[in-house]
């Protein structure tokens, strides 16, 4: 055991897990004021929910023995409770099992919350939580092994224990969970946004985010926390997690710059909202991408995503799905294009050490980033339509039009982040719901 790398991984692990009440803000921020309690406390049931699968069986499933050698999924028995790594010789590479089991767990947690943005203002929150737990379990603890679970190998390079099909036999670059994470997410809110349909009076009244400094806080702690995130997952104090760092400044730097720049020129103006998405959609896209390229690359990947992110927003009207806050043409959207511009700017001077298009290596991981990207694509959007459509129909997922228009805070929570007059949260009419929403953008602007 190295206790450098310990201490690096233990961090890493608290940095990851702030990100989802950095999450919190930002999703947030975005929505109206009747609605932002719901939208937190969506983030705050991911934790509770994935945290305690993953103890269960979550961990097992996504790093256990592999079952049938295909690199599909893990034994889900096998670490059931981690009792058996609670000893000190329990050790992954320089660091105790139960660093990785837990830097792992703040992966799993965030990519579930991330979902949620999809349906902001019009998902019930019991039926959430239901579909947090099956999609975490069907979707990406599999998954998870697919792009996370290398193969074990002895002295001699034999393998002793299978891996996932992505990271070994496909050999796709995902650092840090391009596919696992934001395609993964971005493929399940598409899924969602479909099954629950629009929000009421969309897309005519789409709803002013109700506080930016929200948004622009929750943007500031997930940028913090992505260090941890991306460097983290180098699972030790070393090179890689240095270079890996520096990218992800950089990169993240460059996708606001370009985010901003086609505000200018589409909208005449640059926003603090497209400031913050833009920040969020360069640290999507450079997490495949932060061990494979050098910093110049890493500022083509970020300038490139936050331009074609900031174009993307716009499907959703042209498709005609209501994606609340942008899950998919930001995490999706951000998640396809970093993944395979991996294939472009790939430098072997990089700690991944394989060469793009760009740089000598052909199309050889160009085309493995795109089976890894479509693959993980198919099975979430897949299995999370069929996940949602058992929800809507056994318990009911959708808030009624009613409860609707009142605020899914009063009527998912029976509170309100912001109180008006005499303080009391007792449940309001729509009307009286409407007039708090406009009075606090009014203080607010």
């Amino acid at each position: 055991m190295n206790s450098g790398d310990t201490a690096w991984v233990l961090i890493s692990a608290a940095l990851v897990l702030l990100m989802t009440p950095g999450l919190a803000f930002f999703y947030g921020g975005m929505v109206r004021a009747r609605g932002v309690l719901n939208m937190i406390m969506m983030s705050l049931g991911s934790i509770g929910v994935v945290g305690v699968l993953w103890v269960l069986f979550g961990y097992s499933t996504a790093f256990g023995t592999d079952l049938g050698g295909l690199g599909l999924l893990g034994d889900p028995t096998e670490f059931f409770g981690l009792g058996q790594l609670l000893g000190e010789d329990q050790l992954s590479g320089t660091i105790p099992t139960l660093a990785f089991v837990g830097f792992q767990a703040m992966f799993a947690i965030l990519t579930v919350a991330l979902i949620s943005g999809a349906i902001a203002d019009r998902a019930r929150f019991g039926p959430w939580l239901l579909f947090a737990a099956l999609w975490a379990t069907v979707v990406y603890f599999p998954v998870a092994h697919w792009v996370f679970a290398f193969d074990e190998t002895d002295d001699a390079g034999n393998v002793t224990a299978v891996g996932g099909w992505i990271a070994n036999r496909l050999a796709a670059v995902d650092f840090a969970g391009g596919t696992a994470v934001h395609i993964n997410a971005g493929a399940a809110a598409l899924a969602l946004a479909l099954v629950l349909g629009k929000r009421a009076r969309w897309p005519k009244e789409t709803g002013k985010p109700h506080n930016l400094p929200f948004v622009v806080l929750g943007a500031g702690l997930l940028w913090f926390g992505w260090f941890g995130f991306n460097a983290g997952s180098a699972l030790a104090a070393d090179n890689s997690a240095a270079v890996v760092l520096v990218n992800t400044l950089v990169a993240t730097s460059a996708a606001m710059l370009g985010w901003l720049f086609v505000e200018r020129l589409r909208d005449g103006h640059a926003t603090t909202l497209g400031a913050a998405s833009g920040i969020i959609a360069g640290l999507v896209a450079i997490t495949p991408a932060c061990s494979s390229v050098t910093p110049l690359g890493a500022i083509a990947v970020g300038a490139i995503t936050g331009a074609v992110c900031a174009l993307a927003l716009s499907l959703k009207y042209k498709l005609g799905y209501d994606d609340s806050l942008d899950v998919v043409g930001v995490h999706l959207v951000g998640g396809l294009v970093g993944t395979l511009l991996v294939g472009f700017f790939a430098s072997e001077a990089a700690p991944a050490g394989v060469n793009g298009l760009f740089y000598g290596g052909g199309f050889d991981q160009l085309w493995r980033q795109a089976v890894g990207a479509v693959a993980v694509f198919a099975y979430s959007f897949v299995l999370s339509l069929v996940l949602a459509w058992i929800v809507k129909a056994v318990v009911g997922f959708r808030a009624t039009p009613e409860n609707e228009a009142e605020g899914i805070d009063e009527t998912e929570h029976a509170e309100s982040a912001y109180h008006f007059g005499d303080g009391r949260s007792a449940r309001r009419p729509a009307v009286r719901a409407d007039d708090a929403d406009r009075k606090l953008e009014g203080s607010n602007a």
